[in-house]
């Protein structure tokens, strides 16, 4: 039994195939959501966070390639899996065009799947670990994610976790553009108006904090997203 119940988004128009998979995964101790259309799927993505998606290609409203844009575009890193009948290479190279881990064809064994499904969550698993023990030197100041605490001259302002998570991919990204749809997505869920109001509130509290340091600036690149420009 894993220590850890990860979620599984499973998106399958066929209802059989969908229920057996279902039945499957949440026997080996995952909690699964099934969706049997795109449009469906994305709404559940845009609702709660997944560690895997399981992507049908051919499905109604909303097709499975069309889907891994929009889930990317929230969340770029979560593993992807498509599921499909077609065959043919063009088909499976879309797919890993669009940043699938993998490309599975039907019919499929279902204890492949598993650990295929297992084999990527335990290498995001490492990768996670390394990734939360990144710390940024930011001109004066440095910054400590996992701690959430911004240091210069022996102050330390804690942030809100939102504040952090948004300083964070700013670092990333620094001296870089950060899109403001992808920021919107990752952290408050989808990029409508008023969220983006919101966004815009804390990019002023992390000017504040950040103002110390004269060679530090938050630029808003109108209409695209922000950019840290820091030494």
């Amino acid at each position: 039994m894993m220590d850890k119940k990860y979620k599984i988004l499973l998106c399958e128009d066929d209802t059989n195939l969908g229920m057996v998979t279902k039945n499957f995964l949440e026997l080996h101790d995952y909690d699964v959501t099934l969706e049997r259309d795109g449009r469906l799927g994305l709404a559940a993505f845009q609702r709660e966070r997944y560690d895997v998606c399981l992507l049908d290609v051919m499905m109604p409203n909303v097709d499975g390639f069309t889907l891994a844009e929009e889930i990317r575009d929230i969340d770029p890193d979560v593993p992807l899996f498509f599921i499909s009948a077609k065959t043919m290479k063009e088909d499976i190279l879309n797919g890993y065009k669009l940043g699938a881990d993998d490309y599975i064809t039907k019919p499929f064994d279902s204890e492949v799947l598993l650990a295929k499904i297992k084999a990527i969550l335990k290498r995001n698993e490492e990768l996670n670990k390394e990734s939360e023990n990144i710390e940024f030197d930011l001109g004066s100041y440095h910054f400590n994610p996992k701690l959430r605490q911004l240091i210069t001259e022996g102050k330390t302002q804690t942030l809100s976790p939102k504040e952090n998570e948004l300083l964070k991919m700013l670092a990333e990204h620094k001296n870089d553009l950060l899109p403001r749809e992808r920021a919107l997505k990752k952290i408050w869920g989808s990029d409508t108006y008023f969220n983006g109001r919101s966004m815009d509130v804390y990019i002023a509290k992390l000017r504040k904090y950040l103002k110390e340091d004269p060679n530090i600036e938050i630029v808003n690149i109108h209409g695209n997203g922000f950019r840290l420009v820091a030494p």
